[in-house]
């Protein structure tokens, strides 16, 4: 599949060690110098701030999703290409998803995580196919996918659905890791029904 749009999951915690910062600030430049465009949650600060202000110093195009109630509290990126104002929360992943062709998952808090599991879901029964990349720089993510791993290994998911996400050390590796993902098969959903 052809991706132009990539959308990135990530923090807006500035409270993290500066490493995770630099993570974020390596990967808004090379999705930029690599010819994507980033859509993201539109926050200012943490991994969120780096990653756009890395984007954009790269004269990049960003988009930015956020849902009414951030901005208001100033939360809000007002230096991106554009920053787009939603109702909510649900919204904001429905409009993200909408204009993204793959989803890259940088260490975060609750939020973060539920973006990733949101968006397994939806590659699970089909409603999008494009890559899913995992940056488990320091090892952060290890639970989480032994979690995922038990799922498929428990029979709560099928032994299929554990190559719907690849997973990269470092933010450096992610734009090769877009390149070389296995393609996701659109009917997927048939072995995602129960019994399946």
């Amino acid at each position: 599949m052809s991706i132009s749009r990539v959308c990135v999951f990530c923090a807006s915690s500035s409270q993290c060690d500066p490493f995770y910062l630099n993570q974020a600030s390596i990967l808004g430049k090379q999705l930029i110098q690599s010819g994507y465009s980033i859509v993201y949650g539109g926050g200012s600060t943490g991994l969120m701030g780096a990653l756009a202000d890395a984007a954009m110093a790269e004269q990049g195009t960003v988009l930015g999703v956020i849902p009414g109630f951030m901005v208001d509290v100033e939360w809000g990126h007002e230096g991106i290409t554009e920053l787009r104002r939603v109702d909510d929360m649900h919204e904001r992943l429905k409009h993200m998803k909408q204009e993204s062709d793959a989803f890259i998952v940088l260490p975060g808090g609750c939020g973060t995580l539920d973006e990733l599991f949101q968006v397994l879901t939806w590659k699970r029964l089909s409603l999008h196919t494009g890559p899913v990349i995992i940056v488990n720089a320091r090892g952060f993510f290890d639970p989480t996918i032994a979690q995922l791993q038990r799922c498929v290994n428990e029979r709560f998911m099928n032994d299929q659905h554990a190559h719907m996400w690849d997973v990269v050390s470092d933010a450096k590796d992610v734009v090769d890791a877009l390149k070389n993902t296995t393609p996701w098969d659109s009917d997927a959903i048939r072995f995602a029904r129960p019994g399946g």
